[in-house]
């Protein structure tokens, strides 16, 4: 893999009075290469990442670069990893932060055990997305576990994943996984009914080629490739920002899960947030945890308990525990009244 690296100071800042200068901002690679200014970057403030979205309007949120470790674009979307002053390494996704080094446990572990430590004995499980691998690692904690399947349609993030993030990655190395690079809608179509004990959807944003996760026919057929009494655990956007997503989730989920299903959310500093001026930026993300007809699920309880004791890996956990789990599921006021309401 060709890594185009380039030093933050590198990064040009566009006159202000020259709007031909400002469309043709450009970065220079360590190699003296002049390749075009990536459109996350900010072209106001030279040597500063700014994750600017239609997903959330009126906001943007800042990283300090260091060094562009890796440009490019595959065919689904633009992938970048970029050295930050106070978060590691970050990867990003057509503009969009996916992961740090410094805080991506939270979400690994959170969307990974919350489902997993809901239920006896899990033994085979499916992944879709999360190509960064984290969410195998934290699979891979499970020593009941069996069978991994992953689905991941972009192979460009898994290659960078490995050369930049190992540690996340080393979920890839469980001898369980089986990885295939493709559709994760036309995978669940195709799996056999009732073949999975839970099923881990970790997606970028309702943008792009994740769209279709988002949508009632995928979560028909998750509940299809489900067992009886199975768990579902897919990412489900910010409660302070995508309220009317979330209700359609919920509203969809509700119609197709006979079981339990509930919403639950953690804090990831550079994951959609909401602004608390002038300094504290909070950092929220969701996740929707619901069953099928079967043996009752009580999510906000969990039966599977893990820890560093009863681990398979000999990384401690960072972020989850049994506590935090059953909190995850309580909810603001204003969350819990637009949730509630589609109880029925």
């Amino acid at each position: 893999m060709d890594a185009k690296e380039a030093s933050a100071t590198d990064l040009k800042r566009p006159r202000e009075e020259d709007d031909a200068a400002a469309a043709a901002a450009s970065m220079e690679t360590e190699n003296g290469d002049q390749t075009k200014e990536p459109a996350c970057f900010s072209s106001v403030i030279p040597g500063w990442f700014s994750e600017m979205s239609p997903m959330w309007p009126g906001e943007a949120h800042s990283l300090k670069v260091e060094k562009v470790l890796f440009q490019g674009k595959s065919d689904y979307q633009d992938v970048i990893v970029f050295q930050s002053a106070t978060y590691g390494k970050v990867l990003v996704l057509d503009g969009v932060i996916q992961l740090t080094e410094r805080d991506e446990c939270a979400y690994q572990e959170m969307i990974t055990h919350l489902p997993l430590c809901s239920i006896p004995n899990p033994k085979k499980v499916l992944v879709i997305g999360g190509g960064d691998g984290g969410v195998l690692r934290e699979v891979a904690r499970h020593a009941s576990v069996e069978q991994i399947d992953m689905c991941e349609i972009d192979k460009m993030v898994v290659d960078v994943s490995k050369q930049f993030f190992p540690n996340v990655a080393i979920g890839f190395e469980d001898p369980r996984v089986n990885l295939v690079i493709g559709d994760g809608v036309a995978f669940l179509k195709n799996a056999a009914e009732g073949s999975y004990d839970a099923v881990i959807v970790d997606s970028s944003d309702p943008i792009g080629p994740a769209k279709e996760l988002f949508e009632k026919p995928f979560f028909q057929s998750v509940a299809r490739a489900l067992r009886p009494g199975g768990v579902v655990c897919t990412q489900a956007e910010s409660l302070w920002l995508h309220m009317d997503i979330i209700e359609d989730i919920v509203s969809n989920c509700r119609e197709i899960f006979k079981g339990s299903v509930n919403y639950a959310w953690t804090s990831v500093p550079t994951y959609p947030r909401h602004v608390s001026l002038p300094f504290n930026i909070h950092g929220v993300i969701g996740f929707m945890l619901c069953s099928t007809e079967g043996p009752d699920v009580d999510f906000k309880n969990p039966v599977n308990p893990i820890d560093d004791s009863s681990s398979k890996s000999d990384a401690p956990l960072k972020f989850y525990n049994a506590e935090i789990h059953s909190a995850a599921f309580c909810l603001p006021s204003f969350a819990m009244k637009v949730i509630e309401s589609k109880a029925n």
